[in-house]
Order: structure tokens, then C-alpha cells, then sequence
């Protein structure tokens, strides 16, 4: 991670985040390690708990604590009531700036711990579901602290959502059930950047790849991007392989399982479990068993056999190992680089959700591109001259 290790010397000489307190609700593995290791070279003091229950790397954990001093909250596979005791820890450390990847630290905040707020100088948020909560909470007004959406930088978005959970995603499916991608009817239903990716790896393993989508303009773009679109009705009497990345509710639900092939997989690659309404598919089914390890058989009334992967949580971090670091690395330079942001602007920040400022967005594609030793042209004087003008024309 060689972005973040570049931020990680710069913050070790600056301290910008000295004695800040930080409550960072992450999936505890490597690469976030490494951002939380940064973080600590900046100053800052942070307790980190899960942002889901089966993403926990426990050895990291455990090192986190043993070797850097980390206060850990995290256990792979901990019940929803030990995962909300782990968060409530976390706030219990009066956060100063908060770090979410789907933002339950800032949902206890607001819900539970309302005399809090006026503590917190501000977030960070990394996942599309997690915006989209915030967003809400804005939009009734309710929002109690600024916050930067870390998932809408280009550096984040762009390669993250694309490129990371689209080989992590299908590297989740492959490996809890060895099937072969070649020949399938892959059925993404999303179709925003993580649902890009999706399609694009899944086509990659020679899958034909049908997309569900209900904004009108990137069911467009699936088209002339070359796959086939149509209601998720339709495509369910067609697929073999399910994903839902909607960072929505019900993606996978009611009418869909009715008519589903035997033999059908589905999977979450959206931050919450409840992207496949899995009270509609327990209503239908008679009896389950292990399949495989995280392959959960649903077998129904009417004889048919449907498999859900990793109790429909994030399967790309469930039954695989998330984003490689190399992608990570941007992700995380972002966070570290708009906590830093919030720490020396936040009696200025409007309560609201931001955009990251673009110079950070171009200053961790600068130091990605030095890392992979790659040069790009500078404009010239003329050049410059040129797009500061309104009167140099034909």
C-alpha cells in the first residue's frame, strides 16, 4: 500500500491528528490495519469495531491490539447483539472524528446518543450505502456533524467499487462454491460502479451477463456497454447466479425466488444482508442444510433447490478477502486524508454531506501514479492560457 505508506511518514513528521479521538467502524482486516497504524503516526487515539459481523480478520485484530496498542472490537462471526455492544463501545470513546463503512457509528450517534453530536467535529463515510443513509438524514434535517463522503471521491469510486468489488465479488462466489463462471447467466441486479465491475469480471469469465437496473440512464449504459437489461422478474427464470449491489432493500425478493431454476446461487455484494429478502425465501423453503462451507441449501415446497452464500452478507469480504491491498490503498488514503481534512476545517465545515475536497482526489492519484513509476505531460504555459480564456476561438 505504498500511497498510504507515503501518507503514513508525512503524518508521522506532521502529527496533524494529535490527541484527536477517532471511532472507526471498519472491516477489521490488513489493509484497514494499515490505515488504522496511519492514523496512530498522525496523533490520533482510535478504537475500532467491525462494520460487519463476518468480514473480521481475527489474527489482525488480535495484532492490532498485541503489537500497536489498538483498542479492538471485533470478532469474526459475533451475533447482531455483540456486534452493536462492539459499536457502542466505540462511541463510548466520545469520538472526535468519526470513520464509518456503512454508517452505524454515525446511526448510534444520531439514534442513541444524541448528546453526544455536539463532541464530533465530523466523518468520514466509505460505502455507497452508507451516503445514502446519511443523505436521508440530511434531507430531514437531522444530520449533526459534516460529513465527507469518501466513497464519491473519483480515487475511491472509480477503482474501489469498479475494479475491487468487481474480481472480489466473483472471487467470493468462486471460491464458497467452486462453480464454473464460463457459460452461466449471471444476473447483476445494480447497476452503479460496483455493479460495472461485477458485470464486467463476471463477462470476463465468459458469463452471459443479464443487468436489472431501475435508473433509466444506466439501464442505457448497461446496453451499449453490451449486456442484456430487464426486469428482475424476467431475469429470474433465466439466471444461475444472483448479485444484488444496489446498496438498496429487497433486491432479491418475493416473485423472484417463485421462479427461479433449481440450482440457483444468490449473493449479496451490497454493505447490508438485506439486499436479498431472506424472509421471502424461508417462507417458500421446507428445509436447509450446509452445502459447503457459507453455501447455505434452501430446499422448497415445490422440489427446487436455491443456494445462499454467506447468509446474504457481503460476500466479496464473507467468503473471500475483500479488495486486494493495491485497490485498498486509494480507498484508505482517502479516508486518512479527509480525517485530516475535518480535523483542520471543522469549525468552518457546513453540517452536511461533502464531496472530497478535489485536490485530495488528485493528490492520491499523483502519488499512485509515482508508486507504479508512471510519469503523465504537464500543460504548458499556452495551454494554460488557452482554458483560462474566453476569446481565443477559430
Amino acid at each position: 500500500m505504498p500511497v498510504l505508506a507515503q501518507i503514513r511518514e508525512r503524518f508521522e513528521r506532521e502529527k496533524p491528528l494529535e490527541g484527536i479521538r477517532m471511532a472507526c467502524c471498519l472491516h477489521v482486516t490488513t489493509e484497514t490495519a494499515n490505515l488504522v497504524r496511519t492514523l496512530m503516526a498522525g496523533g490520533a487515539d482510535v478504537a475500532l469495531c467491525a462494520s460487519n459481523p463476518l468480514s473480521t480478520q481475527d489474527e489482525t485484530a488480535a495484532a492490532l491490539v498485541d503489537r500497536y496498542g489498538v483498542e479492538v472490537y471485533a470478532i469474526n462471526g459475533e451475533d447482531n447483539e455483540t456486534y452493536y455492544r462492539h459499536i457502542g463501545a466505540a462511541v463510548d470513546k466520545h469520538p472526535q472524528i468519526t470513520m464509518d463503512d456503512g454508517a452505524d457509528v454515525i446511526s448510534v450517534l444520531h439514534g442513541e446518543r444524541p448528546e453526544q453530536l455536539s463532541e464530533v467535529y465530523g466523518g468520514t463515510e466509505e460505502t455507497t450505502t452508507g451516503v445514502i443513509r446519511l443523505q436521508a438524514l440530511e434531507a430531514e434535517g437531522r444530520l449533526g456533524f459534516p460529513i465527507i463522503a469518501v466513497n464519491d471521491a473519483d480515487t475511491k469510486h472509480f477503482f474501489d467499487n469498479r475494479y475491487g468489488t468487481g474480481q472480489s465479488t466473483l472471487d467470493g462466489v468462486i471460491r464458497a462454491t467452486n462453480v464454473l463462471i464460463a457459460g452461466l447467466r449471471v444476473v447483476v441486479i445494480g447497476y452503479g460502479w460496483c455493479g460495472k465491475g461485477i458485470a464486467m469480471r463476471a463477462k470476463g469469465h465468459g458469463a452471459h451477463v443479464i443487468v436489472c437496473e431501475v435508473n433509466p440512464l444506466r439501464a442505457l449504459e448497461a446496453v451499449m456497454d453490451g449486456f442484456d437489461v430487464m426486469p428482475g422478474v424476467e431475469a429470474a427464470k433465466q439466471g444461475d447466479v444472483f448479485i444484488a449491489a444496489t446498496g438498496n432493500r429487497d433486491a432479491v425478493a418475493g416473485e423472484m425466488f417463485d421462479v427461479m431454476k433449481s440450482g440457483a446461487i444468490v449473493c449479496n455484494s451490497g454493505h447490508f444482508d438485506i439486499e436479498i429478502n431472506k424472509g421471502d425465501l424461508d417462507a417458500l423453503t421446507e428445509s436447509t442444510y450446509e452445502a459447503r462451507p457459507l453455501v447455505e441449501g434452501h430446499r422448497l415446497a415445490d422440489g427446487r433447490e436455491i443456494f445462499l452464500l454467506a447468509e446474504g452478507r457481503l460476500v466479496n469480504l464473507a467468503s473471500a478477502e475483500g479488495h486486494p491491498a493495491a485497490v485498498m490503498d486509494m480507498s484508505f488514503a482517502n479516508q486518512a486524508l479527509a480525517a485530516e481534512y475535518v480535523a483542520k476545517n471543522h469549525e468552518t465545515l457546513e453540517t452536511k454531506v461533502h464531496a472530497v475536497p478535489p485536490e485530495i482526489d488528485a493528490e492520491i492519484a499523483r502519488l499512485k501514479l509515482a508508486s507504479k513509476g508512471i510519469r503523465i505531460d504537464d500543460l504548458t504555459d499556452a495551454q494554460l492560457k488557452y482554458l483560462a480564456s474566453w476569446d481565443q476561438g477559430t
